[in-house]
């Protein structure tokens, strides 16, 4: 029999899930510094790709099981359909870890019976137990998923849900697959389960749901108000279409309201014990990490991470805030781990004095990054005499996210006024070797860099998003700048960070453009031969 925990279960699946943010596509070496971030926060599980979607995600399953889910460790967990050669690879990626768990999934409403999978329900109710047995046979730790369990027949769900314990599911995920459901739907789905599963009390229930109708925070602690006592939840609340439910939200709820929650999970309401094993003192970093990897910026007004989460503007919020904090904010910044942005480093300071403070960010790099990342260091610090903790995240995130240098950026220069026609004129080092030069004139210096660089270039593709963000105040900070392309229906992004917003500029689109050039050769490589 499982024993129901006392407490809510954090398991996170920025890697997997959030990862299927149109653009956000991560390398192995950043999937790997993000579990490493996750572990410090402290979640519970860390659900680490899908092994069998791609040899990238199994690599990146195999080393987060490998490293960060040594003994000590958060369990890490990998997707799989309900098939034997999924579950049969996950298994492969997830055995250097010490606490691995298997993750298999299978729609079980109507809709998606009819038109995706083409079953009936007593081929469903047959395939279950078949599965999760087998998943069971590689790993003691098994979760099984009933996909779109917000639209599906509650009487079938719970048989569904029957068998798959009695096979030896120890975690019975209820995913809100489609962000469908309002909140007191939810809370009397997982109420029906706990009341008409007979077999409910020897597994955890878990609850997965995404952003949709902006309800998955609101839904996850209703669940938790009757009786799931796990949150599947990604950083910054990305995800596919309008992401998953917030972690940074249901802690920081968790926390904030414990005297309300407590209850729920059998403790008195004045029990000060955390909800959760989460360090919040760990969100603010994991939150801008998960940001600066992923290219996604977090909104303003986004609550606990956003720029303004802490702001305040109206006069009488200032004077209240001032006199004393209570009276317009519930919890401090402090908590979250944001503080004042200090000096840390500056032009005289040495390498290992840099490497300690990146080590202190979340940031583990290899020689020949840790070098490339001083010497950018070392430049800025010569043009800027404060060199904060962002300006350290920037440097180190534009370092080690750039794309294989396939196309070089060797000069970059625009001329530009009110007067003038934008011109640029761009100096490429192609993939050959080759060094090629063009110019171009565009409505603005941007515009011009970038027509330049798709002459040298020549892959057609369609600029969706361009953003320009100031890591810190002042008018010598550094410029952020994020692209997103679009070709053939793929999406992707690049970054690149510069006291020079041009130079950043150019950077970036090149970034994005090596991603896809990169990914059009892979696709040529695998293409089957014609005879």
């Amino acid at each position: 029999m499982t024993t129901q925990p006392d407490r809510v279960i954090i398991f996170d699946t920025t890697l997997r899930d959030g990862e299927q943010s149109p653009g956000a596509t991560l390398t192995v070496d950043e999937k790997l510094t993000i579990a490493r971030a996750l572990a410090r926060l402290g979640v519970d599980v860390i659900e680490a790709g899908f092994p069998y979607a791609s040899p990238g995600d199994f690599e990146a399953v195999q080393k987060i099981a490998e490293t960060v889910g040594a003994v000590g460790g958060p369990t890490i967990c990998g997707l799989a359909r309900a098939t034997q050669k999924d579950i049969q690879t996950c298994a492969e990626a997830l055995k250097p870890a010490a606490k691995p768990r298997i993750h298999t999934f299978l729609a079980t409403s109507d809709i998606h019976l009819e038109y995706k999978l083409k079953k009936t329900r007593a081929e469903v109710l047959a395939i279950v137990p078949e599965m999760v047995a087998y998943a069971k046979s590689f790993v003691e730790d098994v979760e099984f998923s009933p996909e779109d369990a917000g639209r599906s027949d509650p009487e079938f769900l719970y048989q569904v849900l029957e068998r798959a314990i009695s096979a030896g599911a120890t975690t019975v995920n209820i995913p809100d697959t489609v962000g469908y459901t309002t909140p007191a739907e939810f809370g009397a789905l997982i109420k029906g389960i706990k009341e008409n599963v007979p077999n409910i009390d020897q597994a955890i229930i878990s609850v997965h749901g995404h952003n949709d109708l902006g309800l998955a925070v609101a839904n996850f602690l209703e669940a938790v108000k009757n009786g799931a006592r796990q949150l599947e939840c990604t950083i910054n609340g990305i995800g596919e279409r309008a992401g998953n439910a917030a972690l940074e939200e249901l802690v920081m709820a968790l926390h904030v309201r414990r005297s309300y929650f407590n209850p729920f999970l059998g403790r008195a309401p004045e029990s000060t014990e955390p909800l959760t094993r989460i360090d919040t003192k760990q969100i603010h970093s994991a939150s801008r990490l998960v940001s600066e990897l992923t290219g996604m910026s977090v909104q303003p007004n986004k609550a606990i991470v956003g720029a303004n989460a802490f702001a305040h503007e109206s006069g009488i919020h200032q004077d209240g805030v001032l006199k004393h904090k209570l009276t317009y904010e519930i919890m401090d910044a402090e908590s979250i781990g944001l503080t004042q942005n200090q000096i840390v480093l500056g032009k005289l300071s040495g390498r290992n004095a840099f490497r300690t403070r990146l080590k202190e960010l979340g940031f583990e790099l290899s020689e020949t990054e840790l070098n490339n990342a001083f010497l950018r260091f070392k430049e800025t610090a010569d043009k800027r005499k404060e060199i904060t903790d962002w300006d350290l995240e920037a440097i180190v995130s534009d370092e080690i996210r750039q794309a294989p240098e396939l196309f070089r950026l060797e000069l970059v220069q625009v001329s530009c006024g009110d007067r003038a026609r934008p011109t640029a004129t761009v100096t490429l080092r192609t993939p050959d070797g080759e060094e090629r030069t063009d110019a171009a004139i565009g409505t603005g210096p941007v515009d011009a860099v970038y027509k330049a660089i798709n002459r040298v270039v020549e892959i057609p593709n369609e600029l969706i998003e361009f953003s320009v963000t100031s890591v810190t105040e002042g008018i010598d900070a550094l410029g952020k700048v994020t692209i997103r392309l679009r070709h053939n229906g793929a999406v992707y992004s690049g970054y690149a960070a510069n006291t020079d917003i041009i130079v950043a500029s150019a950077r970036a689109y090149l970034s994005a453009l090596n991603r896809l050039y990169g990914a059009l050769q892979t696709q040529e490589k695998n293409a089957p031969a014609t005879v």
